[in-house]
């Protein structure tokens, strides 16, 4: 699942940390997982931890896949950006399937100082980015809430038609399945903070490091990778997960959870760029473990892996072996220059508190 990455406040908010972002696992399970409603036998994959999307079976030998997100809206960031978060990552999600959205719901509840030409070139940027990966928004709801202060402005839901036993789930990763992940780590968190405290990222790490770090921002979409991966008969991967919350290590632990699998990462294939390092060292954060929307881990038989990082390589997308799935009995390790770890795992992402304390700061 994906967040809206930044909070606004007025003078008077002190920020502070708290329990922000997803919910953690153990309340999931104990306050969501065993209440979800009538249970229906044509649920082929219903809400489970580390899973991006929902199946239902349909007649015909079809299956309805669906995902719902946040929508962003935030001004610092921009109308425009606000509106290719809102879509693309919902998107990431459907493209872990192998297949991309067809229609999406979505329900705008707006702060009411939105005037309604903000509102014009806002939704005008969520109707062009919905056109260019295939998306009909077939419906929703629409209106202002007085108080509404928050940068998620409502939500959505993605949905797409395809062959139920060609669609693609995170729990479908097998032992010795090779992991790929493409792009890089904290993509989205890097960008989101250098564009949010522009001053302070110029003023300590150059002009340079910091439109390097905002040009990542149009990297957040994985949904081309995805469907690179399964665009023919030879399809290159067998399970796939968005990175969010949690990071590379996040979103490969909760992959694992998921298949039911143990893992093993080496910590020096992991790909940091200069760019992304800087700029989480300036935050204090480890960018393994940050929100990083734009890449994508991969499930990967160990003969295709060569022939998929190829693929992707001739688009000018980047992929990276970093291990492999194991027995669940091995347990979820992590190499780090010859000792093997317990993979960590942190059900708030760091991100948060990195940004609060910014704000804390007076970081501009």
């Amino acid at each position: 699942m994906a967040i809206s990455l930044a909070f606004m406040f007025t003078s008077k908010i002190k920020a502070k940390m708290m329990d922000l972002g997803k919910i953690n696992n153990d309340d999931f399970e104990g306050m969501i997982f065993q209440r979800c409603g009538k249970e229906r036998k044509e649920v082929h994959c219903g809400p489970a931890f580390g899973v991006d999307v929902s199946v239902i079976n349909l007649p015909g030998g079809l299956a309805l896949a669906m995902t719902s997100d946040p929508l962003s809206l935030i001004p610092s960031l921009g109308l425009q950006e606000s509106a290719w978060l809102s879509v693309h990552l919902m998107a990431n999600d459907m493209g872990t399937t192998g297949f991309g959205p067809m229609y999406a719901q979505m329900v705008l509840n707006l702060p009411d100082y939105l005037s309604r030409q903000d509102f014009d070139t806002y939704w005008g940027f969520i109707h062009q980015y919905s056109a260019e990966i295939g998306v009909s928004i077939t419906g929703g709801h629409t209106g202002k809430v007085t108080g509404q202060n928050s940068t998620i402005a409502g939500g959505g839901t993605m949905v797409l038609t395809a062959p139920a036993d060609k669609i693609l789930l995170s729990k479908y990763a097998q032992p010795e399945d090779l992991i790929i992940v493409t792009k890089q780590c904290a993509i989205s968190s890097t960008a989101i903070l250098a564009m949010s405290f522009p001053q302070t990222v110029i003023n300590k790490l150059g002009k340079e490091a910091y439109t390097h770090a905002c040009d990542l921002f149009y990297q957040t979409s994985s949904l081309e990778e995805a469907l690179l991966a399964t665009d023919d008969q030879n399809v290159l991967v067998k399970a796939m997960h968005d990175v969010t919350e949690g990071g590379v290590l996040g979103a490969v632990y909760e992959m694992a959870v998921a298949s039911g699998n143990g893992v093993i990462l080496e910590n020096k294939k992991i790909p940091v760029s200069d760019t992304v390092r800087q700029v989480c060292s300036l935050f204090e954060l480890d960018p393994r473990f940050c929100v990083g929307a734009g890449s994508t881990v991969m499930a990967v038989d160990k003969l295709k892996a060569k022939l998929l990082i190829e693929k992707l390589a001739q688009h000018n997308i980047q992929a990276t072996v970093i291990g492999k799935f194991t027995a669940k009995e091995q347990g979820y390790q992590l190499i780090d220059q010859d000792e093997i770890l317990n993979l960590p795992y942190f059900a708030t992402d760091p991100y948060w508190e990195a940004f609060f304390n910014a704000l804390n700061k007076g970081w501009k």
